[in-house]
């Protein structure tokens, strides 16, 4: 694809844009560590929240959907959308205690609720695994997909693809995030998620136009159905239960793996972005919030855009690359080919401003979280205690450059984007029991984060290097994973058991301050009766319950009218609003007037 000089103009327009951002916001993010990754605790739930949704729109990611609905159909996307309950329980349980906390970082958790040299190890050893290791990886895996996409829409070879990336959007991405800091990434986020929204959009209209429109669309597929034995119907929504829990036909996703998805992913796996209790940029979000109320409506707006409003754009130029290019020996290059053939020329710069800005949204913030445990809990923590914010701030500069270098490293070493996340997922299978009960249950300690964390990575290893399970590639998913959540589980619960709780005066001072549910923590509510205890655990699952089912009911009602299935979509869009009703009241009692409980 050849660019005309107004495709240029509309390229140079964005990264001035995302410049003057960082710019602007130099001075502000400058002042400290804390202004520089928190945003001086000063930010509204919205711009918190779309932060959010645009980190997690990145350049693989409607690369990965048309994959899912190419291969398993529109059900294929329980891969990510089981983690919904995950993030609702953020939202309700876990979002008003880390923005009490304190916290600059989720890793400086471990030395607030752990004593002594293991809990300065844990913190140490995330920063380092987590900040350089995993978030190079990640990096690696987004940075090959913005290649690919380069090489489409360039018409250029892999290698000078990624030379582009690696030696061009990656540093500028490093610049405007050294010098605005949070501040620059919360912002620069908005604008790239409103440009990159508005081109998904275009993509789908035009590629449903191109198809014939929607009802010629779901004719194409229906044929393709009926010309292929066995297949599923590749716009369920569900899987087909009556296939059996091993099916693995064209356009279905095994039953088997559903269940494993649904029922132990969500709360077992620790992912980028659906931490089970919360963690990692979503963390950092609500400490940089103005209270708990903005922190809780921040990872709200977040679950509803990312679950319920932003995935039909994409699913529906994926139906359409099922429909005008079966067969293809890579289904996720189907959505380049939708978005090249059929978006109008005079389009063609924006949407490649828009990919830049998918991957550029992620970048970004990957690197100002990666930064801040590098430095607040690493080099600070362990190497220099005594210096100034300035010198940290500086320090937190040039480890910005260092892992931009790391990443371009890791991408192009990567053999795939799938190989990249789907070792991330099976790396931290059955560790999530830990960080949500670390919060709910004194006796916790740092040795069961410790062991659940290396007992998960051996797994990982094991499973990857030897290739104990058989069947097709999502049934082995479900198994391994299902392997590893086991063992990983009776491994630290062992651990706990096994080894010293921490000390009271540790606890003490963790419950003074964060105030979480008294169920679990009555033994230490006794040493503390001066706190008032908190009991809204009943509540906040209720709420938890209502999220869940107002998301859903939204993402179901929208594929539904898509459809043209109106009866059935207007019905899920009535729960949906009943369960928005029912959450406004438990907000407005969990956070009264003030923001605080």
């Amino acid at each position: 694809m050849k660019l005309t000089a107004l495709d240029a103009i509309a390229i140079i327009a964005y990264l001035a844009g995302t410049l003057l951002l960082g710019l602007y916001f130099r001075r502000r993010s400058g002042k400290s560590t804390e202004d520089y990754f928190v945003s001086g605790r000063q930010v509204s739930w919205w711009l918190a929240g779309t932060s959010m949704v645009a980190t997690t729109f990145a350049a693989d990611t409607p690369l990965a959907v048309t994959g899912l609905v190419y291969a398993q159909g529109i059900s294929g996307n329980w891969l990510w959308w089981s983690f919904l309950p995950s993030g609702m329980m953020t939202v309700f349980l876990f979002a008003r205690m880390w923005r009490r906390s304190g916290l600059m970082t989720d890793v400086e958790f471990a030395e607030m609720r752990y004593a002594g040299k293991p809990a300065a190890f844990l913190r140490g050893f995330r920063a380092v695994y987590l900040g350089l290791l995993m978030n190079c990886l990640i990096l690696g895996w987004v940075t090959k997909a913005m290649t690919s996409i380069v090489t489409v829409t360039l018409g250029v070879s892999e290698w000078k693809s990624l030379a582009i990336c690696v030696f061009f959007l990656m540093p500028f991405t490093g610049l405007y995030v050294a010098l605005g800091g949070l501040w620059g990434v919360l912002w620069t986020d908005v604008f790239q998620f409103i440009l990159k929204m508005g081109i998904v959009i275009a993509v789908a209209w035009y590629g449903v136009r191109a198809a014939g429109g929607m009802d010629h669309l779901l004719g194409t597929l229906a044929a393709q159905r009926a010309a292929i034995p066995g297949s599923g119907d590749i716009t369920r929504m569900l899987p087909d239960f009556s296939q059996g829990l091993h099916s693995s036909a064209v356009w279905t996703l095994p039953v088997m793996t559903f269940l494993v998805l649904l029922c132990v992913q969500w709360w077992a796996f620790w992912y980028p972005g659906a931490e089970p209790g919360g963690g990692g940029y979503v963390a950092q979000r609500i400490f940089s919030a103005r209270d708990e109320r903005n922190g809780l409506l921040s990872v709200l707006w977040f679950n509803i855009a990312h679950y319920a409003i932003r995935p039909w754009p994409w699913i529906l130029a994926a139906l359409v690359a099922a429909a005008l290019y079966p067969n293809l020996a890579h289904p996720e290059t189907g959505y380049m080919l939708v978005a090249t053939n059929f978006m109008p020329p005079a389009l063609r710069g924006i949407l490649i401003a828009g990919f830049m800005a998918a991957f550029m949204s992620t970048l970004a913030t990957q690197l100002n979280w990666g930064s801040s445990y590098l430095v607040n809990d690493f080099y600070r923590r362990f190497l220099k205690k005594d210096g100034t914010e300035k010198h940290y701030v500086v320090a937190s500069r040039l480890v910005t450059v260092l892992l931009v270098l790391a990443a371009g490293f890791v991408s192009a070493e990567l053999v795939s984007i799938r190989a990249g996340w789907q070792f991330v997922l099976e790396a931290g299978a059955g560790t999530g029991g830990v960080y949500l009960l670390r919060w709910y249950w004194w006796r916790i300690n740092a040795w069961s984060e410790i062991s659940a964390m290396t007992v998960a990575l051996i797994c990982a290893l094991y499973v990857n290097l030897w290739h104990p399970f058989t069947g097709p590639e999502f049934i082995i998913f479900a198994k391994s994973t299902m392997f590893t959540t086991l063992v990983t589980t009776v491994a630290w619960v062992l651990v706990t058991f096994l080894t010293s709780p921490e000390p009271d005066g540790i606890l003490v001072a963790f419950y003074t301050k964060v105030r979480p549910n008294v169920s679990g923590w009555k033994r230490i509510a006794r040493l503390a009766p001066e706190v008032k205890q908190t009991k809204d655990l009943g509540a906040n699952l209720l709420s938890w319950i209502l999220g869940c089912v107002m998301v859903y009911s939204a993402l179901f009602a929208i594929g539904d009218i898509c459809f043209g299935k109106y009866t059935p979509g207007i019905g899920l869009f009535a729960l949906s609003a009943a369960c928005a009703a029912g959450l406004y009241r438990q907000i407005a009692r969990m956070t009264g007037a003030t923001g605080t409980t």
